[in-house]
């Protein structure tokens, strides 16, 4: 009798572990090329470093080759903590609302590492404003970086991510939520960040035949950037946040999963994570137990 049970309990010992393997089986994103768009600073910055602790190449497409006090960071900085970190990166100056400077970037970074596996669509304007305080100047930014900037970088590396065996596109955009407080009080930045998500959802149905995955990415919380403590609510609001940490986590969690497996998806950075396992989130508050601000568009 004892040897039976104990016959028992390694098969059921080896059927967890093989679960356990299978769940874990995630693609090496070693020697992997990322594309990401404004990756100086903040989220785009804390997605690319993450991958490349993986040992990713980087090409690193951001305006930032002078330091601005208010919000840190240029191209070359961090193209060099990328490198410290594990990757190889490059940093291209490059204004995603003119074309010219979109194939410019993706060229030099295609001519540096051979090609592109994944496109992170991260840069992004914001105006919080009504619609009577609302200027054509910042409804022009908001659409030419969120909306065209994005559709044209993603067209320009479209060539190149269909001859990757494992191709991704991360769209930094929230769920289409139709509730009506989200296009209350900015309907300007609504229409832009929806244009993103409907985009990103377009794309996994365009390309679903070439196996490129696009998926969007949205945190659950305000996340301390520059534009939360400049822009939107300062200190107080940067306390009530998650750091960047939680989306590049999330980030490399969608990436790691094969692209015919994981298209077509609104992701919430929690959701990702929770899939993972991973539960205790207290690591990624910026003030360890402080509540926390649900970000926008997030009910």
């Amino acid at each position: 009798m004892p040897a039976v049970e104990l016959r028992g309990q390694n098969q059921l010992f080896a059927a967890v572990l093989l679960t356990s393997v299978f769940k874990r089986n995630y693609m090496s994103l070693k020697n992997k090329t990322v594309f990401i768009t404004g990756a100086s600073r903040g989220i785009g910055k804390a997605i690319a470093l993450r991958m490349a602790q993986e040992g990713a190449n980087i090409i690193i497409a951001a305006k930032s080759v002078e330091e601005n006090p208010k919000l840190g960071g240029t191209i070359y900085s961090a193209a060099e903590e990328m490198e410290k970190a594990g990757g190889q990166a490059i940093g291209v100056q490059c204004d995603i609302r003119f074309e010219e400077q979109i194939q410019e970037a993706v060229s030099k970074g295609v001519e540096r590492f051979g090609g592109i596996d994944i496109l992170v669509n991260n840069a992004s304007a914001i105006t919080l404003t009504p619609t009577e305080q609302t200027t054509p100047k910042q409804f022009d930014l908001m659409h030419d970086i969120n909306v065209r900037g994005t559709f044209f970088v993603t067209k320009a590396c479209i060539p190149h991510l269909k001859k990757s065996p494992h191709a991704h596109i991360l769209t930094l955009s929230p769920p289409v939520n139709m509730n009506p407080k989200w296009f209350t009080g900015h309907v300007a930045y609504t229409l832009a960040k929806y244009n993103m998500s409907m985009m990103a959802m377009g794309w996994a149905a365009e390309f679903k035949k070439d196996t490129i995955a696009s998926n969007a990415l949205w945190p659950k919380t305000t996340i301390d950037t520059a534009a939360v403590r400049n822009l939107l609510g300062g200190e107080m609001l940067a306390k009530m946040s998650r750091t960047p940490a939680i989306l590049a986590d999330a980030a490399y969690y969608i990436f790691s999963r094969p692209p015919a497996d994981c298209s077509g998806n609104w992701f919430i950075d929690e959701e990702v994570l929770a899939k993972e396992g991973i539960t205790d989130l207290g690591k990624y508050s910026v003030v360890p137990g402080a509540k926390l601000y649900t970000d926008l568009f997030v009910d």
